[in-house]
């Protein structure tokens, strides 16, 4: 587990490591570390998340991955597979929708104005993705981090209702 604020280390993982991870990458090992979830820096299961699944431009990679984290943190949490998906869906339909309230949509082709299939040459090239992917990860990750304290888990469940 990283030392770093959720911030430096998203900012250390996405920005300084020359391309290795990906907005969805990013998002994942921040969240998974921030957890105390085993295995926490394998972001493999996040590799074709980035440009919105597969440069497809569909949901921003760190909404994906953050189901992703959410979910692990739920199913460790609550024993009962079922409730564990509630609970999880819940908490990701909450920062979906605050991130789209925030930018504005939640699918990476609307937040970058790119289609990353055909433009993602282009859209390295602009540097965009150093301040406003940034910022959306830094968002995701910030907004879920204190998850991992369970006073804040619980009364995230408790504004639904949700199993605990």
């Amino acid at each position: 587990m990283s030392n770093a604020s959720p911030k430096q280390r998203i900012r250390a993982l996405f920005l300084e490591d020359e391309g290795y991870h990906g907005c969805a990458e990013t998002a994942l090992v921040a969240l998974q570390e921030q957890f105390g979830l085993p295995n926490a820096d394998d972001s493999s299961p996040a590799l074709v998340l980035n440009g919105g699944i597969a440069y497809s431009g569909s949901t921003c990679g760190a909404l994906t991955a953050a189901a992703l984290a959410v979910g692990r943190l739920a199913a460790a949490r609550i024993p009962d597979h079922r409730e564990a998906k509630s609970a999880a869906r819940y908490l990701i339909q909450e920062v979906m929708a605050d991130f789209d309230e925030r930018f504005g949509a939640v699918d990476c082709r609307s937040l970058t104005g790119y289609d990353m299939m055909t433009d993602h040459d282009a859209f390295m090239a602009d540097g965009a993705w150093k301040t406003a992917c940034t910022t959306q990860i830094e968002f995701v990750v910030e907004g879920l981090a204190g998850l991992a304290d369970e006073d804040n888990w619980r009364a995230a469940l408790l504004r639904k209702a949700v199993p605990r």
